[in-house]
């Protein structure tokens, strides 16, 4: 990189769009971007089968894996990587690059994996041991998800040409699905060589399905990958475009100029849109395990919620049917817990339903009620319009039927300044949401509850710190590190203890459950999800009366 001589002047801003000349400036996005993707596959070798375009507003600016930590960066590398372990549709944990089970040592500190033989990267060069312990050591010291490894595992080995093994901090029972994260995919040694320490963002070079033979932020190109070991991609090549514009998506897949649109992204009236054309016939629908879940995080060591009857009091005033009909138009079925139902330790009632009689009991408990509100500023993330309803749905609802205990005070603040305030206490009640790198429950209650420092019921550094509630409890440390080392069960009682325990006290307000989905026009095949809730791209196929 060239030495920085002088600063760059920010040029003036245009005028602002009109919403019709936006449509129009992303349609003319779209054509190009489909002319792109129609010479792209023009100049790839033939293939059985046809390529498709899928569609969505995730832009891509790295493929690299140790950048990789938003999900439209993952989705684009489960097709052009494979992980040690993959989670299928199921929930059952399926061997990949690896050949079977890790195998643990008695004291469970050393686990020793067994690697698929005969792969090879899409350089031609060999997938081994040496290949996949570069890829970890780097992964470790470089990526920007690398602490969910290194914070458990100390150290990586070859103890073979096609084995290795995994020194761990602690006995860690999630293991198989932590390596089942498409980050961890490995890359070709001989291809980062000179990027060991560094990324190598415009580039990928794994053992996938499809290797990628376009790149930049709106558009990659995938094309089938003729040495790949398993089981070949049912179409031709896959071309990933982006559009920033929810309607322009929702025309682009109504009208056959792209095959498969992609949920993330879209406006809650646009995906019911779709869903109503898929139950009319007119569009196929596929939806992945729900992951992700939306919530308010309290904050507990501050004035006003720093009162535990006030808290439990706004944990009541929550009335999610309401929220979720009219917010989400009844695609985000109403949670009230912190783990999705689908995983271990699911305990769907852990948090109080809405119960506006009890709400107002403990609000008459603070000295509110009787002629004194209490009035709770609630910040929403601007740039998310579902995030706006909700705030205002909510506003409404308490304001009908708690008016005289409670009133919130809505206001907006966008979504990276929000980040950067919650984890220094700066929001009282701040709405966001939440998917685990990996489908376990210690990926979803550790980056909420984890404490590294805490003061009695205040965590002063870690993650709970870091979300925004400052909340923790005398050995709750100690019970999130001990669900992480056994297993079945066991596990499961001790995980919904931890939630009960964790819903007593309200640090967080579960919302909603939210699971991707996609939608394909009638000539393709429905989309497929796996278990970690990215489409499968390779499973995509036109159908064969389409070809006629």
């Amino acid at each position: 990189m060239p030495p920085v001589t002088g600063q760059i002047v920010p040029a003036a801003s245009p005028p602002p769009l009109s919403p019709a000349a936006a449509l129009r400036q992303q349609a003319r996005l779209l054509a190009g971007l489909l002319a792109l993707a129609f010479l792209t596959s023009a100049c790839a070798p033939p293939h059985p089968g046809t390529s498709l375009i899928v569609a969505s507003k995730a832009r891509i600016d790295s493929l690299d894996p140790v950048q990789a930590s938003r999900s439209g960066q993952m989705q684009v590398l489960s097709a052009l990587g494979d992980p040690l372990y993959a989670i299928a549709a199921d929930g059952a944990i399926e061997p990949r690059l690896a050949s079977g089970p890790p195998v643990l040592s008695a004291d469970g500190l050393r686990a020793r994996i067994p690697l698929r033989k005969g792969v090879q990267f899409h350089d031609g060069t060999p997938f081994d041991a040496a290949a996949m312990v570069f890829s970890l050591q780097r992964f470790m010291a470089i990526g920007t998800l690398g602490y969910q490894f290194s914070d458990r595992v100390k150290a990586v080995r070859a103890s073979g040409s096609h084995e290795i093994e995994l020194e761990l901090k602690a006995p860690f029972s999630p293991l198989p699905r932590l390596l089942s994260a498409i980050f961890l995919t490995p890359v070709s040694p001989t291809a980062y060589r000179s990027h060991a320490d560094k990324p190598l963002n415009d580039r990928f070079v794994g053992t996938g399905p499809y290797s990628l033979s376009f790149f930049n932020g709106q558009q990659q190109r995938l094309t089938p990958f003729p040495g790949y070991w398993g089981a070949r991609p049912a179409n031709g090549g896959i071309d990933l475009v982006t559009l920033s514009n929810s309607t322009a998506l929702l025309g682009a897949l109504r009208s056959g100029e792209v095959d498969v649109l992609l949920a993330s992204g879209l406006e809650i009236d646009h995906q019911q849109a779709l869903h109503r054309d898929a139950a009319a016939g007119r569009l196929r629908e596929g939806s992945g395990p729900p992951l992700s879940i939306g919530f308010f995080s309290l904050l507990t060591d501050q004035p006003p919620l720093n009162n535990l009857t006030l808290r439990q009091a706004l944990a009541r005033s929550l009335d999610r049917a309401t929220i979720t009909e009219r917010v989400s138009l009844g695609m985000r079925p109403p949670l009230r817990q912190l783990i999705p139902p689908s995983l271990p330790g699911s305990d769907p009632e852990a948090w109080p339903a809405y119960d506006p009689a009890a709400a107002r009991a403990l609000y008459r408990q603070a000295g509110y009620c009787n002629g004194k509100v209490f009035a709770l500023p609630l910040t929403f993330r601007s740039d998310i319009p579902s995030d706006r309803l909700l705030a205002l749905t909510w506003q409404a609802q308490v304001r009908r039927d708690l008016g005289d205990c409670l009133e919130l005070q809505v206001s907006g603040m966008e979504s990276t300044t929000a980040y950067d305030q919650l984890g220094k206490g700066a929001l009282t009640l701040f709405f966001y949401d939440w998917i685990g790198d990996y489908p376990d429950p210690e990926n979803f209650l550790a980056p909420l509850l984890g404490c590294e420092k805490a003061e009695g019921d205040r965590c002063a550094k870690g993650n709970s710190a870091l979300s925004g509630s400052f909340w923790s409890a005398p050995g709750l440390d100690a019970e999130l590190l001990r669900s992480s080392r056994i297993d079945g069960p066991e596990r499961a009682r001790l995980l919904r203890a931890i939630q009960r325990r964790t819903a007593a006290a309200v640090p967080y307000l579960p919302v909603w459950l939210m699971a991707e989905q996609a939608w394909s026009g009638s000539q393709i095949s429905a989309p497929q999800f796996d278990g970690s809730g990215r489409l499968r791209l390779d499973q995509l196929r036109r159908l064969p009366e389409a070809r006629r």
